[in-house]
Order: structure tokens, then C-alpha cells, then sequence
């Protein structure tokens, strides 16, 4: 141990050099809470060495603050006691593009006695991955991240949150059309060299449906860098658009009742290097710990939104017949299944895969790959089967005949899935008590902020919080 503390320090002082070649000052540290807001602090780039040996304090409270910064308790967490520490990752220690002057890291938290802090998420996120490594799978993972760019009206500060603002959207073109494109042609290239730049591989990039929203995939990797870089997306989309005067939401549902923004989670899953979608005799190609897995996920869905759909907003978006994926059943490339099973090119040996798509941009994505992985373990340990794939969009079939094929609403509201998530117990055995807790805690809470409130409120006053 005190071998590798010395390595890690050496390797700080180290990058902290670079970083002064490259003209870094300062590096954040980020964390992202239970709310789904990333949370910061900031040290000097010479004071990277003192960060990995002793890390960088900030407040168990945090776990338990809402989307709005008001903080509430759990029965483990809460109030002005106790400290943690943040030890940046140098691993995934990235001079921001986007932020010149900037780098960033992800953090994970420990107490001041070196014990891994029992809440954190990305700790969460690397127990589940170490499970899945354990079992003897690879699971690969990629989020697509969408927005929606507004202009900054200038000379005028950003509006608050629950502010009777005017939108001005920078662009104008149809959905998905290359009008869009050419309006926003620079700004679009910087998103792009930016996180190139970043060593963030982006696979495609194009206009959404909702006015002024995009969307940009990247690459999958392990679980953890996948957490990792979607925060790192968000970041620098919101970083290049204030430097081209706008303004980016990631926010679940921008204007109540258009189309929401998601965050769909893919995944993939392979054993000794060989993938699991790719069985030639097996029903859509699956392999049986891959179909097992995938029932787990699906079965565990009602539960797993309260992790992926966070706020009261998630719920606005989540509506049928706008590829939310609104009911719990899967399907073969179909896009309003909240399971969507991805085949790609027959001589694509890594091309199949799967989509969660309920997901939006609100959840803490390290605790959305982790409850993934401990739902899909938890359906190879119990053998879970898949049911029959749906075809079209189950909306379109009528209660009646829903109900004969066993196609449920997934949960329609926030309270019903923090109902579903208190009394699953597979994610309360991989979380823990105090990382269930507290995001039990939160989701109460949130519920609780918005109960008296309508659709356009909620939009609005959640509109630039993520």
C-alpha cells in the first residue's frame, strides 16, 4: 500500500508538471449526487500531489442534497456533521478543451479514516463491474447524450430557474435535418474537436427532434468510463456552448409537453473476448447468460427508473409514442420498447448490443451502470428469461390486448418508482443501506418539492438544472 500511495504521488507531481507546460492552472474534481447534479471543487494544478495523498474534504451532506440544493436526510445521512475526502482519479485526468486553463477528474470518496465512503457512487459503479468481471463477463457501455442549445440573450444574465423566460433558439431547421447543421456548422465542429481533443471517441452526431436539440454517441468502454465520459460530455458541451453565447439543457423535459431529452444507456456483453450477441443457434442471436442477463434488466426495470428517471421532469418525458420506452417489454430494433435489442451488420462480430432507453440526463450515471449491472447479474444468478419480443408500439395495442400479452406501463410517476426501488431487493443488496437510503431520501423529497405543482412549473424550474 504504501509502495502504490508513493507511485501515485510521484505520478502527481509528474502530471502536475505537464500540466503547467500546457498552461493548466487549476483542475476540478467532480462527484455527481443522487440528484444527478455533478458537484465540484477546485485545486490549484500544483497541489495535485497533496490531493492524492491526503484528498480534498468536502461534506457528507451532499448525498442527500435535491435538484434544487435543498438538503434533506436519510437514516444515515444529513446535517452539518462529518467529512469526507475526494481523491482524484489520475487515470482519467483530462485537460479540458473546452475550459482553457482548466483540467478535470473524477473523484471517489473515501472518509478520513481511508474507508471507502459507503455512498459513494462510483465506488458503487466499480463494485457492480468488478461483480460482472468476477462472473467472467465484459460488459461494455456508451450513453447518447442530448441537448437542447438556447441562445444567451446578450448583455443579460442567464435567466432563473423558475423565471417567465423567452426561449431563442440558435436554430431553426427541421428535426433532424441538415438545415441545423449548417446554422450551427461552428459550433457543432467545436463540440466535436473538443472532445477529440479529449480523447472522447464520438461515433455520430446529429439533430434531434425536439427545436434546438442535438445529440452526440460515443464509443462504449467498461462501466466506469462510461460514467466517466458522459460526465465529461455534458461538461464540455456546456463549457463550448458558453463560449459560442449559449446556453445547454440537459434537463429531462425542456418545455412541457414537446419531446423530451433522453440519455438512453447501451450495452454489451461478452465473455473471453467473444460476444454474447452473436450465438448463431441461440433465439436473436443471445446467449443464454446474455438473454438471462437482459431478463434481469428487464424485469427489474419498474425499479431501475427510480436510479435512470430521477425527477419529477423524468415523467413528463416518459409519455407513449414518443420513443421513451414507456412500457416494460422489449423488442428486436423497436424504438418504443423501453428494452430495445440492437442486432447490427450480421459481419459485425461486435455490432449486437442493447438500449435502455427510459434514461435521461438527471440520473447519476454511475449509479445508472451500476443498477444495470446488479439487475443483470441478479438475472443470470436466477436464470431470468426473456419473454416474447414486441413488435410496433404497445400503445397502439389496447389495454386488453396488452395485458394478454403481460406488457405493463412502466412506472407513470416519480412516487411509483421510488415505491418499486424501496422494495426491490436486488438493488438494495448491491447498493447498501446508505447509498439505497439516501437515494430513497432524495427521490422522497423531490416528490415531495414538486407535489403542487403542474407540468410547465416543473419544467421550468428544472429546465437548467442539469
Amino acid at each position: 500500500m504504501a509502495t502504490r500511495a508513493a507511485e501515485q504521488v510521484e505520478e502527481a507531481r509528474r502530471t502536475a508538471a505537464r500540466l503547467a507546460a500546457e498552461g493548466v492552472r487549476n483542475v476540478a474534481l467532480t462527484w455527481v449526487d443522487n440528484a444527478g447534479i455533478t458537484r465540484a471543487k477546485a485545486i490549484p494544478a500544483e497541489r495535485l500531489a497533496d490531493a492524492v495523498t491526503r484528498g480534498v474534504g468536502m461534506s457528507p451532506v451532499f448525498d442527500v442534497f435535491t435538484s434544487d440544493d435543498t438538503i434533506t436526510a436519510s437514516d444515515h445521512l444529513g446535517g452539518p456533521d462529518g467529512d469526507l475526502r475526494l481523491f482524484p482519479d489520475l487515470g482519467r485526468l483530462t485537460t479540458l478543451a473546452g475550459q482553457p486553463g482548466w483540467a478535470w477528474a473524477p473523484a471517489d470518496r473515501y472518509d478520513q479514516l481511508g474507508a471507502p465512503h459507503p455512498a459513494c457512487q462510483r465506488l458503487f459503479a466499480r463494485r457492480m463491474a468488478e461483480r460482472a468481471t468476477a462472473a467472467g463477463l465484459e460488459v461494455r457501455m456508451g450513453f447518447e447524450t442530448e441537448w437542447v442549445v438556447t441562445r444567451v440573450p446578450e448583455g443579460r444574465r442567464p435567466a432563473a430557474p423558475e423565471a417567465d423566460e423567452e426561449l431563442d433558439h440558435p436554430c431553426a431547421g427541421p428535426a433532424y435535418g441538415m438545415t441545423r447543421i449548417v446554422e450551427l456548422s461552428d459550433y457543432l465542429r467545436d463540440v466535436t474537436e473538443a472532445l477529440a481533443l479529449q480523447d472522447i471517441d464520438v461515433l455520430q452526431l446529429h439533430p434531434e427532434y425536439t427545436p434546438g436539440q442535438f445529440e452526440v454517441s460515443t464509443a462504449p468502454g467498461d462501466p466506469v468510463r462510461a460514467a466517466d465520459d458522459v460526465v465529461l460530455v455534458r461538461e464540455t458541451v456546456r463549457a463550448v456552448s458558453a463560449r459560442h453565447g449559449l446556453r445547454a439543457s440537459f434537463a429531462p423535459s425542456f418545455v412541457a409537453g414537446q419531446v423530451g431529452t433522453g440519455c438512453h444507456l447501451h450495452l454489451g456483453l461478452y465473455r473471453d473476448g467473444r460476444s454474447l450477441h452473436r450465438a448463431p443457434d441461440a433465439a436473436w442471436g443471445l446467449a443464454p447468460d446474455a438473454a438471462a442477463f437482459l431478463g434481469g434488466v428487464l424485469n427489474t426495470l419498474p425499479a431501475l427508473l427510480a436510479v435512470g428517471c430521477p425527477s419529477p421532469a423524468s415523467y413528463l418525458r416518459l409519455q407513449p409514442s414518443q420513443w421513451a420506452g414507456v412500457y416494460q417489454c422489449w423488442g428486436v430494433e423497436n424504438r418504443e420498447a423501453a428494452l430495445r435489442l440492437i442486432t447490427g451488420a450480421p459481419d459485425d462480430p461486435d455490432g449486437g448490443h442493447a438500449e435502455i432507453k427510459p434514461f435521461d440526463a438527471a440520473a447519476n450515471p454511475y449509479l445508472a451502470v451500476g443498477a444495470v449491472l446488479a439487475a443483470g447479474l441478479r438475472g443470470i444468478e436466477t436464470a431470468a428469461q426473456l419473454p416474447a419480443p414486441q413488435s410496433g408500439d404497445p400503445a397502439h395495442l389496447g389495454v386488453r390486448e396488452r395485458a394478454r400479452r403481460g406488457i405493463v406501463r412502466l412506472p407513470a410517476t416519480l412516487t411509483e418508482a421510488a415505491d418499486r426501488l424501496e422494495k426491490s431487493a436486488p438493488l438494495r443488496e448491491a447498493m447498501g443501506e446508505v447509498l439505497h437510503g439516501a437515494v430513497l431520501a432524495v427521490r422522497r423529497a423531490e416528490e415531495a418539492h414538486f407535489a403542487d405543482r403542474g407540468p410547465e412549473e416543473i419544467a421550468a424550474a428544472t429546465r437548467w438544472r442539469w
